[in-house]
């Protein structure tokens, strides 16, 4: 086969979004849109490189997104440039570099853009993927903390997805890290001969990435480590303690996970992560947590924020893994037009139609009726209208009930308020 036959295909680690999921991702996004909204968050776009000073200021150089899976170029310009790896140091960027610091705070964003990693692609894990974000900048107080993870968890729930469980934990402050990394590294050096060269790197330059570590000899290792939750400055432990009376406040079930660690450097205090028990090993569906530190890094004033990132495939593959994908959206009308040269004619009866906020289709092809009608039963079509030369001229269609049957005749004039 010549290189000009041979079929083409997605890179290796992304994947195209056909129509036969496209119901789902549109419930996941109006579902997560409608929600953002009634929570008073305003939507951000930022571009989809950024210069890649922002993420390793950002996310730190001790992470596995800078040091193994970033998509780094240099452009003609010599500037060095990177495909977002995730969505909350954009947005921080954003905010610093537009001065938003000077509007009434906090401010609340919420965002659906595609994030780019080169990693292993795992069931619902490709090197581009989608994600849903909301951050919110400019408090520290622990309300925030709970809107936050009390909005995503609603998600799930008007998503119905079942088995979700939260784990919780706080990355406490300067003084909360001091006190344990005073703590740490003389464990850790206690147990060198069980870590690997990759993981004594990692020990000098946050030894709190140890906790995230999938390799057995170091989570063995890890296993007896000092947490950082007994190490919590006063300030940063009353703050912990506000956010768990939060949640059982609001019915959020949680457990507290001491062991938990988030692939950023930037958090500080509250971190979270939801799982799903029927997504197997890779149980993540979303998290976040609270970045005191982020603007200052990124050039703007001290000012404190959370967020969370939700990978749109994660959450797909978690309702589908439960069987309760939705039905392809159902036509309201299908209207079958049996004259060719009425085609045209009727276009402001279709625009109409759709005008009211009717799901309509016809045929394109100049099909036959018995042929337009199993169009329409596959399309899912609840009515459909029937209209030939006759009918036209006399102002009439046919309306027929998929379902039952039954059919009736209504006035073209009047179609779009009787069936809208």
């Amino acid at each position: 086969m010549s290189d000009s036959a041979r079929k083409v295909a997605a890179p290796r680690g992304t994947h195209d979004v056909l129509p036969v999921d496209g119901a789902l991702r549109e419930r996941v996004f109006d579902t997560a849109r409608a929600l953002f909204s009634v929570h008073a968050y305003r939507p951000i776009v930022t571009p989809t490189f950024e210069d890649t000073d922002v993420f390793v200021r950002g996310v730190g150089t001790s992470t596995d997104i800078v040091r193994k899976e970033m998509y780094t170029f240099t452009d003609q310009g010599g500037r060095s440039l990177t495909l977002r790896p995730e969505g909350t140091a954009p947005v921080v960027r954003a905010f610093v570099q537009h001065g938003m610091h000077k509007l009434q705070l906090p401010v609340k964003f919420w965002y659906f853009a595609p994030m780019f990693r080169q990693e292993a692609p795992q069931k619902g894990r490709f090197r581009e993927h989608y994600q849903l974000g909301a951050e919110v900048i400019g408090s520290d107080s622990p309300l925030v903390d709970i809107e936050v993870i009390g909005m995503l968890a609603e998600l799930y729930r008007q998503l119905e997805i079942p088995g979700v469980a939260l784990r919780v934990s706080s990355m406490g402050d300067e003084e909360s890290r001091a006190a344990h990394r005073d703590a740490l590294l003389p464990y850790l050096d206690s147990h060198a001969s069980g870590l690997g060269e990759d993981a004594r790197e990692r020990a000098r330059e946050n030894p709190l990435r140890l906790f995230d570590s999938k390799d057995p000899s170091v989570r063995a290792v890890m296993e007896n480590a000092p947490r950082l939750v007994e190490h919590l400055s006063e300030e940063a432990a009353a703050h912990h303690s506000a956010v768990l009376g939060g949640l059982d406040r609001m019915g959020v079930e949680y457990v507290e996970d001491p062991t938990l660690v988030r692939g950023m450097d930037y958090y500080t205090k509250t971190v979270f992560e939801f799982e799903c028990s029927s997504l197997g090993a890779q149980s993540a569906i979303g998290g976040g947590g609270r970045y005191n530190g982020l603007v200052e890094m990124l050039g703007g004033p001290p000012t404190p924020g959370v967020g969370f990132g939700a990978g749109i495939e994660r959450i797909m593959l978690a309702i589908q893994s439960a069987s309760e994908a939705p039905e392809p959206g159902a036509l309201d009308l299908y209207v079958a037009i049996l004259d060719d040269d009425l085609r045209i004619e009727l276009l402001p009866l279709l625009a109409d139609l759709r005008g009211a906020g009717m799901r309509v289709e016809t045929d394109l092809r100049g099909r036959g009726l018995k042929a337009m009608m199993k169009h329409a039963s596959t399309l899912g079509a609840k009515r459909t209208a029937i209209i030939g030369r006759r009918d036209y001229e006399e102002g009439i269609a046919t309306v027929r009930d998929m379902e039952s049957g039954d059919q009736s005749h209504v006035r073209l004039d009047s179609l779009v308020e009787d069936l809208a």
